[in-house]
This record gives structure tokens, C-alpha cells and sequence, in this order.
């Protein structure tokens, strides 16, 4: 019988992943500490003193953490920044390990040439199977998992990830191994046992004796201490960062203007042109002819290029670049797709669905026999939604600088894999990636947008083919018609009820399954038949990541069509979910804190109401309900509940930041996001029509917490979206008995 606390548990399951970790110390040039998480025996971890400590007065150094002679600690964190605020809470769970100092305690952007590699980031995305594996096969699996990672470029920012995997598994390590180290110099130093010595901000302390010493003052005398290869972690209640809502490191320099993005790269040397670049508007075709006749004569030009797959200008300044742009008459290939516009794309969408029949497509889940609960149900209702393409629309416009000379390559940029950019313009310029530099500064937003390098590779391309550095600007235009896209998406659903109004049936198909691969399944609920089936259909535009992945449909159609059972059973939405999750005390802890907090059941004013959503994704479970007022004729969102529980959050104010970004986010689409197709190109070009949520329309949003202690612990980023759509279009529904089935709203109030 396991009787282990989950506090216990935690500390058993990290000092697991230590043991897989490799933890290796030595001492680097000018005497260091050298601690590297995931990094091999054998790799030349010497070399990133040069590259993470090349100043005299940086005394102590290690793959995750440097110390300097004023005692500043610096964590070295291998994810980007771009406005979640991963840097800061990673240097956090570090800092707390280490018993550092968090008013001395600095963030720096790791080298993007492949020295840090994400083991776990690596193992999660790849195959999350395994991380869990036996003690004994532990070691196999992390030195494969390592070579996978430096294979697949895993230094990667997204699904969510950091905190859960980089923050649990490797910056809370290396920070206890570090203090461990420390503690052991200074208790040979001092002839006292080690167990003796406290540690405190930054700072080591023998009471009996009245010593005290700065950690600057043991760095080298650290590095020759025995690496323990489990170090002991803090349980909750010793915890001094964790937990707490501490001040985000990179804030300051956003708000006085010195924080630099990747629009801002200006090298210093580097005398740059600006490039403006037009790709093709239907996917899939290339220039057949252009005319730049006009672009060429106008002031500022240097040069009109025609790339095959693209178009550039460059010129003295971005303006001029866009001007000269303007004036090029280009001719396209004709595209092979069939599908030419929206009404095409959910024409074979429902041809595939249509196709498969009532049991047919690929297997998603499955358990019990629905086609039998279904014919014995009492009642069985059937619905049809639909989820438009949609943008990802940073605010930071699609940028690159590039400069590629004597057979070397330099770009400045924003992306969440700057690694697979390096790869990518390695196979695109026939450079060898160890040639290949990617500087890597803040972004300005992402949601996914910038895990690919198209933009980097264009940039490159153009600088290697006019012989002098560029920086390439796409327009919005640009960006928003010929980009990645989260793909359209039209859902099917049966499901049949007992005399009790009990969902006993639940039956739904499909046509894109992309990731994670469990959105699409209505796992929390317990339904005693279910069928989930993809029918695979064609998709006119290229797809990527969008914040939450498939969940951003799913959540949508799972919890809309979870309310209109509800409605047919003639039960409450929040009753009618609690019943479904009566086994899980989690759920049911989530839902019964966001009755309390949003007044369910108190009396409502006329005309407004209130609906419901629950969605468990990236490991946290948010339920959230939305208020209404429909006495306009129109949705005015009133206010927004959210209950979350994702184990335990480590920074509890930049966790509600994050929940709230992803409230805006998904209302902002359900409202408003849709691209519309005609002759095979996208309609939308701007924020005019492609509208964002304004500050008077955002409702007021209330953010709970329940840290329950379970692990592992659940990410920020993205689960605060999936539930936000259905819990408004719920509340329009309770309020107008209108149910809405296809997104966006706004189209259908007009």
C-alpha cells in the first residue's frame, strides 16, 4: 500500500528524474561551479563559461546558474520570453532551491547553439509515455531522449511546457545541487558538519560559530565538492519563492522601453537594408511572372527580387520597401486545391464525416456500445458545430534580420525554436549549423505563430542573395493572409439519455486531429458509452500550433454540447456537470469553488445569465463561468469567473495574469475570429476586419486558485482559453434559448 504524501511523492518522483539527469560538476577556467543538467559526460561543457561567462568578475558558473563577485545570482533559462513570464518563474524555482536572494537575482537567455537541449521538454513532446519509466531503464531513456532532443532542436516554448518540465525537473535540481555544493565547501572550510550550515539569501551561515559568507566566496572551492546526484528538495512548507507572487525580472525594461525585441535588433557593425517581402495568396503556388518595372525606379530601392516561392524588395527604409512592393504586378501558378472557399472547406469537411457513416473513421476513444445506448435512450438529440480558421495575430509584427557572409550566417529574431530555425537555414543556405548564430530577444506575443522558421529562412535567403544584411518586416496584411493557421473545423455529435436525463450515449465525429491528441476525448465526464472518431478530410490552408491547440475547438464543442444534454434533461449546467464528475474530488472541487465565487445560484437580474464551462488541458483544470446581458438584443459580457487547479502554482499573481490572457484571448475569438476564403485566399487582412476584443467589451475577470498538491503540476499559458467560448455561448443561450453552434458570435448578432 502507498501511503506516500503527495508532498513525498513530488520529492520521490524529482529525485527520480535527478538520477537521470547526469549531473556532473567541474571546475571551469578561472574557477567555477559547474553543474549540467542533461548534459552528457563527454560534451565540452567548458566552453559555455565563454558563451554564459565571459566577464572577469563572473566567479561562479554552471549550465543553469552563474553567481558573480557582488553575489548576484544569474539563472540561465533555456525558454524564451515572450510575455508569460517563464523567465522569471523559472529563475524562481531556482532561486528557491538555491536559497538565494531574489532581490539580486538576474535572468539570462541561454545560447541557441544547441548547448542547452530541453531533455524532458524533449521526452514530453515526443513521447510522454515514458516519463515515467522504471529506475532501472531511467538512465537508457534520458541519453536517448538527450540525442532525440539535439535531433529535434528540443529547445522549445510552448504547449505549456516550461514550468512543468524545465522549471520541475531541471532548474529546481541544479539549484539544490548547487546549495549542496556550497554547503559542503564551507563546512570543510570552516571544520563545522555541513548539517550545521544554513543557507539564506544568498548567503551561508554557521550560527554556533558566528560565520557568515557570501556564496561568491566559495565558488571555486564548491566546484571541487562531490556532485550529489539526488540532491534533497524543499517540500511546500519549506518554500520561500515558490508559491509566492514574486515581481516579474523582465517588467522593468518593458515598461521604460530598454527591453528589446527581435523588430528592435540593431547589431552593432551591421548596416542593414529593410526588406518587404509578398508571398502568394492561395497556398501552394509560386510566381509565374512579374512586372517590377514601376518598383525598380523608386527612390530608396536597391533591389526587386523574385525567390520562386516569394517576392522582395529591399530598400533604404521598411516604407519605401512596402511602396515598391505595392507596384509589382505578379502573376501566380494556378492552385490544384478544390477548395475555393469557406463554403468549400465545410463542403469536404461533411463529405468525409458524410462518408464515414455512423461508425466509421479512425478510433479516437472508445468504451461501451453506443450504437446499442443509443437505440435504448429515452431521448437522443444530435448537433453540428463549427469552428472557423483563425490567426494568430501578435502584436510584434513577423520580423528577421539576416546576414550571411564568408560562409557564416547571423539572425536576430523572435521565435519559440531557434534551434529549428538554425537547422531550417542551414538546409535552406547550405550552411553548417555551427555556423549559423540565432540571437534570440524578447517576443512580442506568439501563441504558437513563431514555432516555425519561414520567416527566418526568407530573411537569410534574401541576404544571401543581394550579398549584404536585411531586416525583413512582414505587414500585417502579410501575416494575416499567408501565414500558419489554427485549421476550420466542423463536429458531430449523438447522444442519448436515460428517463433520468443521464447521458449514457455520447457519440462525435470529426475531421482535424492534430495535438494533443486527447482534446478531442470527454475524459473528465463519466459517460458509460462513448465513441470519438476522426474522419480526415482535406485542408486548404497550413496549420500550426494556436493557443491550446485543438482544445481552442474542442473545448468548444465538448462543452457546448455537454450544456444542451443538460438543457434536455431539464437539469441545471452546473448540476448536471457535477453529477458527470462525482468521481473525481478535483473536478468537483474546481466546479463547487466557481459556483460559490460566481453566485450561481443567486437570483439574476432580467435579461442576463450566466453559463458554464470545464476543460482539463496541460495538466490544469479550469472551470469558468461567464455573465451575460442580452437586454441590448446583443451580448455585453458582464463578468468572468475562473477556478483553477493545476497542482501547485508556483507564482500564484503571473498564474492569473496568464489564466486572464487566455479569457481574453478566447473571447476575443469566439466574438470575432474568423478568416473567410474566397477563390482561395484568405478575405481578412487587418485588425479592422479581423477584430481584438477592446478594453470597454472585456468583462471584468475574477481568478481562483486550488492548489491541491497533486503532481505533476499543470501549465498557465493555454488552459485558461478552452473553456472561455462555451461558457459564453452557454450563458447566450440561457439567456435567449438561441443556441449557438458556429463561431464567431459577432456574425450572427449583427
Amino acid at each position: 500500500m502507498n501511503d506516500m504524501s503527495p508532498e513525498k511523492k513530488e520529492r520521490s518522483r524529482l529525485a527520480k528524474w535527478s538520477r537521470r539527469g547526469f549531473i556532473g560538476a567541474g571546475v571551469l577556467a578561472g574557477g567555477g561551479l559547474l553543474i549540467g543538467i542533461g548534459v552528457r559526460p563527454g560534451n565540452p561543457i567548458g566552453k559555455l563559461s565563454s558563451k554564459v561567462a565571459p566577464g572577469a568578475d563572473e566567479q561562479l558558473v554552471n549550465s543553469w546558474v552563474k553567481i558573480d563577485t557582488n553575489n548576484i545570482v544569474t539563472a540561465i533559462v533555456p525558454h524564451c520570453e515572450m510575455g508569460q513570464g517563464a523567465h522569471s518563474v523559472l529563475a524562481q524555482m531556482l532561486a528557491d532551491e538555491l536559497d538565494a536572494d531574489w532581490s539580486k537575482v538576474n535572468v539570462m537567455q541561454a545560447p541557441t547553439d544547441g548547448s542547452y537541449i530541453v531533455t524532458d521538454t524533449a521526452r514530453m513532446f515526443v513521447a510522454p509515455f515514458t516519463m515515467n519509466a522504471a529506475d532501472w531503464i531511467e538512465p537508457t531513456w534520458n541519453g536517448l531522449f538527450t540525442q532525440i532532443g539535439r535531433l529535434a532542436d528540443a529547445l522549445i516554448t510552448g504547449g505549456s511546457s516550461s514550468i512543468r518540465t524545465t522549471g520541475q525537473y531541471q532548474m529546481r535540481v541544479a539549484g539544490a545541487a548547487a546549495r549542496k555544493m556550497l554547503v559542503g565547501a564551507a563546512a570543510d572550510e570552516w571544520g563545522v558538519p555541513a548539517s550545521e550550515i544554513e543557507t539564506r539569501d544568498s548567503t551561508l551561515i554557521h550560527e554556533a560559530s558566528g560565520r557568515q559568507a557570501s556564496y561568491a566566496d566559495f565558488a571555486t572551492a564548491a566546484a571541487e565538492q562531490p556532485m550529489d546526484q539526488t540532491p534533497e528538495l524543499k517540500s511546500p512548507d519549506q518554500y520561500r519563492l515558490i508559491g509566492k507572487s514574486k515581481a516579474r525580472t523582465d517588467i522593468p525594461a518593458k515598461v521604460d522601453g530598454t527591453a528589446k525585441f527581435g523588430i528592435d535588433a540593431a547589431p552593432e557593425g551591421v548596416d542593414y537594408a529593410y526588406a518587404a517581402s509578398l508571398r502568394p495568396s492561395v497556398p501552394g503556388t509560386r510566381v509565374a511572372s512579374m512586372d517590377a518595372s514601376k518598383a525598380q525606379t523608386m527612390g530608396g530601392v536597391l533591389q526587386v527580387l523574385n525567390m520562386g516561392d516569394f517576392v522582395a524588395v529591399v530598400a533604404d527604409s521598411y516604407w519605401q520597401a512596402q511602396q515598391a512592393l505595392d507596384k509589382i504586378d505578379v502573376t501566380w501558378t494556378e492552385s490544384e486545391s478544390p477548395i475555393r472557399s469557406t463554403q468549400d472547406q465545410f463542403a469536404a469537411y461533411a463529405k468525409a464525416i458524410d462518408e464515414a457513416g455512423p461508425t466509421g473513421g479512425e478510433e479516437a476513444a472508445a468504451k461501451g456500445d453506443v450504437q446499442t445506448a443509443l437505440g435504448n435512450a429515452a431521448t437522443v438529440i444530435e448537433a453540428e458545430y463549427k469552428a472557423p480558421y483563425l490567426a494568430h495575430a501578435p502584436m510584434e509584427p513577423i520580423n528577421c534580420t539576416a546576414q550571411v557572409t564568408d560562409g557564416k550566417c547571423d539572425v536576430w529574431t523572435s521565435t519559440q525554436v531557434p534551434l529549428m530555425v538554425r537547422s531550417a537555414l542551414s538546409d535552406a543556405l547550405g550552411i553548417s549549423k555551427d555556423d549559423i548564430t540565432v540571437h534570440h530577444p524578447y517576443l512580442g506575443g506568439s501563441f504558437g505563430r513563431r514555432l516555425e522558421a519561414v520567416y527566418a529562412v526568407m530573411a537569410a535567403r534574401v541576404a544571401q542573395a543581394t550579398g549584404y544584411p536585411v531586416k525583413s518586416i512582414w505587414s500585417r496584411e502579410e501575416d494575416t493572409q499567408k501565414a500558419l493557421y489554427r485549421p476550420a473545423e466542423l463536429s458531430r455529435f449523438k447522444a442519448g439519455l436515460d428517463e433520468s436525463g443521464a447521458l449514457v450515449a455520447y457519440d462525435n465525429i470529426f475531421t482535424q486531429r492534430h495535438d494533443p491528441a486527447e482534446a478531442s476525448v470527454p475524459g473528465i465526464y463519466a459517460i458509460p458509452n462513448t465513441s470519438v472518431r476522426v474522419a480526415e478530410a482535406p485542408l486548404h490552408l497550413p496549420f500550426a500550433a494556436w493557443r491550446s491547440v485543438d482544445h481552442s475547438q474542442h473545448g468548444f464543442f465538448i462543452e457546448s454540447f455537454i450544456d444542451e444534454a443538460a438543457h434536455a434533461a431539464g437539469k441545471d449546467p452546473m448540476d448536471y456537470r457535477l453529477a458527470m464528475v462525482s468521481g473525481s474530488p478535483r473536478h468537483v472541487a474546481v466546479l463547487e469553488k466557481l459556483r460559490e465565487m460566481s453566485g450561481w445560484d443567486e437570483p439574476r437580474s432580467e435579461g442576463t445569465a450566466k453559463g458554464v464551462a470545464i476543460v482539463e488541458s496541460f495538466g490544469t483544470i479550469v472551470a469558468e463561468a461567464i455573465e451575460v446581458d442580452m437586454s441590448s438584443g446583443k451580448p455585453k459580457m458582464l463578468n468572468a469567473w475562473a477556478v483553477c487547479d493545476a497542482g501547485y502554482v508556483v507564482n500564484p499573481d503571473g498564474f492569473a495574469n496568464q489564466i486572464e490572457g487566455g479569457i481574453v484571448f478566447g473571447l476575443t475569438a469566439a466574438k470575432y475570429g474568423a478568416l473567410d476564403l474566397e477563390d482561395g485566399a484568405i478575405v481578412q487582412s487587418n485588425f479592422h476586419d479581423y477584430k481584438m476584443l477592446r478594453i470597454d467589451e472585456t468583462p471584468n475577470i475574477e481568478v481562483a486558485v486550488i492548489n491541491s498538491g497533486l503532481v505533476p503540476i499543470g501549465g498557465a499559458g493555454e488552459p485558461g482559453l478552452p473553456p472561455a467560448a462555451p461558457a459564453l455561448t452557454n450563458a447566450i443561450f440561457a439567456a435567449t434559448g438561441k443556441r449557438l453552434r458556429e463561431l464567431p458570435i459577432a456574425k450572427q448578432f449583427a
